[in-house]
C-alpha cells in the first residue's frame, strides 16, 4: 500500500441508462474514502466511441446527485488529476503503451478478423476456452517495428505467461489465485488508436493516486491482466476489493429483465432517494447496531469494510417499499411530501405537457384525473387476457422487440417512438392500429387513451420501457414466456431484420 491519503473511485461508462449498481458501488466507495478522511473520484470511462454519449454521461450525474452522492473530483468538478474522461487522456495511454512495448511487457499483433475467428473455433471445437495464442508474440522483433512504421494495421496486446498463476491479496477474500494459461493476451489500444478498459483503467488509477480498488466481483477474472500492468510499469499495487453483486431474487446477477436497474426509472416511479440510498447501504452491510434506517452521514460514520458480507445481497422490490414506505410515514411531514410530490411528476410542467392532448376531449374539469391517471400510476390494473388477444406468442414477440428497439432510441420524443412503431410495423408485416393495440393497454391500461405517442414521451423512457417489461411479465404468467430456445431465436431473428439492416 502506497503511502498517503485514501483515495477511492467509480468510473462508469456513459454507454446507456444509468444503472442502480452504480449508485451501490459509488456508495461504498464514498463511504470507505469519507470514514478514513480521504478523497473519492468519478471518472467517466469513455473509450467506447461508437456507445458513449454525452447524454447518458449527463444521466449519470443527474442519477448520482439524485441519490446524494457527492464527489470530490469529476469531469463537471475538475480537480488536480484530470482530465477525468478517457477520451481525453489518450496522449498519456499512448505514452504508456510505448513503456509497455518497450520494455517487452506488451507487443504488436497483426493478425486479422480470419485469423481469430478460426483460432477461436478451433479451440472452441477442443472444447478449450477462446484464448489468444501469441502468434504475434514470437515476430521477429525488427520485422514487427517495420510493420508497424509502415503503417500496417495492428493492435497492441498484453504479454501473458504461459504456466503458474497469479496471486493477488484482496481485502474481502483473501488470496486469490487463477491460473495464468487461463488469461487472454488482453488488447490494450485498438486499431483506431483508443485504449481499451483495461489499460486506461490502471493507468488512471496509478496517475489520479487511486489508493484502494473498491468494485463488484464481475472483476475479479480481469485481475490478473490489471496485475501484469502495474508491474510492468514498475508501480506498487492498489488495495483490491471486490463487492458482492446485487441478486435478484432468484439469485441471479442483477438485470432489467427482472428488475428495474436504471436509477432513472426509481426517480420517475416515486422512490425517495434517500430511501434507495439506505436500502443500497443494506446491501451486503449491517450496521453495528442492526439499524435499519439510517442517514449518509450516518452510514459513512460506522462504516467499517471488513463487515461487508460476500454472500449475493438480494434486491428485492417488495423490501425497498416497505422501507421507503416508511420513510414517507415516518421520515416527511404533509408539507414535506407535498414538496416531494411537485418535485416528483405533480407538477406545472407535466400538467401543461398533457393538458394540450386533454383538452379536446374534456367536458368537464374532473375529466382530465381519469385521462391523465396513468401517468402518475405506479403498476396498470388492467386485464390480462385482453393483452394476451388472438395471439399471445405474436403480442410477447412485439413486446420484445420494442423493448430491445427503446433501449438504443436517443432521443425518447414522440416522433422518434412513432418512427420505431413504423418501421416495426413495416418490418413486422402488420397494420399500425393492429401492432399497436397491445401498447396502447402495456403503456396506459386502457384499450383507449391518450396518443400513445405522447403518452410515452411523457412517461419517459425508463417508466414506458418497465410498462412493457410489465406486460411480457403478465404474457408469461399466461403461457406465453420467452425463454430458452424461443428466446434465443428471437433474438437471431432480430439480431437479422433489425440490428444487421440498420
Amino acid at each position: 500500500m502506497r503511502p498517503g491519503p485514501v483515495v477511492t473511485r467509480i468510473a462508469p461508462s456513459p454507454t446507456g441508462d444509468p444503472h442502480i449498481g452504480t449508485v451501490f458501488m459509488a456508495l461504498f466507495n464514498l463511504a470507505f474514502a469519507r470514514r478514513h478522511g480521504g478523497r473519492f473520484i468519478l471518472r467517466i470511462e469513455d473509450t467506447d466511441q461508437g456507445r458513449s454519449t454525452r447524454e447518458s454521461e449527463e444521466a449519470i450525474f443527474a442519477a448520482l446527485r439524485w441519490a446524494g452522492i457527492p464527489w470530490d473530483e469529476g469531469p463537471d468538478k475538475g480537480g488536480p488529476n484530470g482530465p477525468y474522461r478517457q477520451s481525453e487522456r489518450l496522449p498519456i495511454y499512448e505514452e504508456h503503451v510505448a513503456r509497455l512495448v518497450e520494455a517487452g511487457k506488451a507487443y504488436p499483433c497483426f493478425c486479422d478478423a480470419a485469423r481469430l475467428k478460426a483460432l477461436r473455433e478451433e479451440q472452441l471445437a477442443r472444447k478449450q476456452d477462446p484464448r489468444y495464442d501469441g502468434h504475434c508474440q514470437h515476430l521477429d522483433r525488427r520485422d514487427t517495428m517495420h510493420r508497424v512504421l509502415t503503417g500496417e494495421a495492428h493492435v497492441i496486446r498484453l504479454a501473458v505467461p504461459d504456466e503458474g498463476e497469479c496471486v493477488v491479496p484482496d481485502r474481502l477474500r483473501g488470496e486469490i489465485r487463477i491460473a495464468w494459461s487461463t488469461v487472454d493476451h488482453q488488447i490494450l489500444r485498438k486499431t483506431d488508436g483508443f485504449p481499451t478498459y483495461h489499460l486506461a483503467n490502471v493507468v488512471d488509477d496509478r496517475l489520479m493516486g487511486v489508493t484502494h480498488v473498491i468494485r463488484g466481483e464481475e472483476w475479479i477474472s480481469s485481475l490478473p491482466k490489471h496485475v501484469l500492468l502495474y508491474e510492468g510499469f514498475g508501480w506498487e499495487l492498489p488495495e483490491f476489493i471486490h463487492m458482492p453483486l446485487l441478486r435478484n431474487p432468484d439469485k441471479s446477477k442483477l438485470s432489467k429483465r427482472k428488475n428495474p436497474t436504471s436509477v432513472t426509472w426509481y426517480r420517475e416511479a416515486g422512490y425517495l432517494p434517500e430511501a434507495v440510498l439506505n436500502y443500497l447501504g443494506m446491501m451486503g452491510y449491517t450496521l453495528p447496531d442492526g439499524r435499519e434506517m439510517f442517514t449518509l452521514d450516518e452510514f459513512i460514520e460506522s462504516f467499517e469494510i471488513d463487515r461487508v458480507v460476500l454472500g449475493g445481497p438480494v434486491f428485492d422490490l417488495a423490501k425497498l417499499n416497505w422501507l421507503n414506505g416508511r420513510y414517507l410515514r415516518e421520515r416527511l411531514t404533509p408539507a414535506q411530501i407535498l414538496e416531494r410530490l411537485h418535485g416528483w411528476r405533480l407538477n406545472d410542467e407535466l400538467l401543461l405537457k398533457a393538458l394540450p392532448l386533454t383538452q379536446k376531449r374534456l367536458t368537464t374539469l374532473a375529466d382530465f384525473v381519469p385521462m391523465t391517471a396513468f401517468l402518475l400510476r405506479g403498476a396498470l390494473d388492467y386485464d390480462s387476457a385482453e393483452l394476451v388477444g388472438a395471439d399471445g406468442a405474436r403480442t410477447a414477440r412485439w413486446l420484445r422487440i420494442a423493448l430491445w428497439q427503446m433501449e438504443q432510441l436517443r432521443p425518447f420524443t414522440a416522433a422518434s417512438v412513432r418512427a420505431l412503431f413504423e418501421d416495426m410495423v413495416e418490418r413486422e408485416g402488420a397494420n399500425l392500429r393492429e401492432l399497436l393495440a397491445p401498447f396502447f393497454l402495456a403503456v396506459t391500461g386502457a384499450k383507449v387513451s391518450l396518443p400513445l405517442f405522447d403518452s410515452c414521451e411523457l412517461l419517459g423512457a425508463d417508466l414506458t420501457r418497465r410498462r412493457l417489461q410489465e406486460g411480457l411479465e403478465r404474457l408469461a404468467a399466461a403461457g406465453h414466456e420467452l425463454k430458452g430456445k424461443t428466446l434465443k431465436a428471437l433474438e437471431e431473428d432480430y439480431r437479422r431484420r433489425y440490428v444487421e439492416t440498420r
